[in-house]
């Protein structure tokens, strides 16, 4: 059973200002996405599934998902403020998406195998999907909550441009994930590398952190136990505007819980993704250097 690439793509581009899942980075018009799923199918994924809004749902078809239709099985899953259990429901202002956490949770129906999710506006390199890839292949009892995540250098992941959020995380010897912290605001002044705590309190990082970027591995059994902490989460802090329900956090208490292991893999490609315009320059620039090299054809999809 090949694995199946789920897509976060309902994403609303506050930071950017706009929808940057969709926006052009490479020749023919191909974005970040397009990179993402071509690598995903030569390292052998067997369909993807894009999870989106209802409001984008045309423009996104059109610019992203016809051009992998007829290569790879597609299914579409909408991501919508009002998809809540039964008794619950969203706050009058709130306008914010729920987070990675109730993306994922959106799409079990269209899932029945081990499966990776991925930011729709990072790179994270052919190396990356191949390394998920061989680990998704191997899992010898696929409903069990075995999971996988590709971890990279947080100082090769920050913005020249504003602070970002990461997963930091903390591994063993055996590479398996210990502790995995949600950092916002985390940001750089020269060479030395920071987070700021809700206080405003300015904390240093190393810089050599591993820290996930939501390239993450499941089985199906993670959408029970994403069902369980969803509905706690919305009792506990449903009733706030902003307030997100997020997968590392999730992640991080089923592994102090002793519900689940994930094993940290190796993320050796580049990796690089857009946060605000300003990264559109660079971007481009790394993607063109990629197809000058022949990673990539000028357009993918043929």
């Amino acid at each position: 059973m090949k694995p199946s690439l789920l897509v976060m793509a309902a994403g609303m581009g506050s930071r950017y200002g706009g929808l940057k899942q969709m926006e052009p980075m490479g020749p023919q018009g191909a974005a970040l996405i397009d990179y993402s799923v071509y690598d995903a199918l030569r390292s052998g994924f067997g369909k993807v599934v894009f999870i989106i809004r209802r409001d984008i749902e045309a423009d996104f078809k059109k610019i992203v998902g016809r051009k992998w239709e007829g290569r790879i099985p597609v299914r579409y899953v909408f991501q919508e403020l009002g998809m809540v259990p039964e008794g619950f429901r969203a706050p009058p202002g709130r306008t914010k998406p729920w987070g990675t956490g109730h993306a994922i949770w959106t799409a079990q129906k269209a899932v029945q195998e081990p499966f990776a999710v991925i930011n729709a506006d990072d790179y994270y390199g052919r190396d990356s999907f191949r390394a998920m890839a061989g680990f998704l292949g191997k899992l010898k009892k696929p409903d069990l909550p075995d999971y996988a995540m590709v971890g990279f250098a947080l100082k090769n992941t920050l913005s020249e441009h504003g602070h970002v959020s990461r997963g930091v995380c903390e591994t063993d010897r055996r590479k398996f994930l210990k502790k995995a912290v949600e950092r916002t605001h985390i940001g750089k002044a020269g060479s030395r590398v920071f987070y700021l705590d809700p206080s405003g309190k300015k904390h240093a990082l190393k810089g050599t952190e591993t820290v996930s970027m939501n390239l993450w591995g499941f089985t199906p059994h993670l959408f029970r136990q994403l069902g369980e902490k969803w509905e706690a989460f919305l009792k506990d802090r449903g009733g706030e505007e902003k307030s997100e329900f997020l997968i590392p956090r999730v992640v991080d208490e089923l592994i102090r819980e002793k519900k689940a292991r994930v094993k940290v893999l190796s993320g050796r490609s580049r990796w690089f993704g857009i946060t605000y315009p300003d990264d559109k320059a660079k971007v481009r620039e790394e993607i063109q250097k990629l197809v000058d090299r022949k990673e990539y054809p000028e357009k993918l999809w043929e």
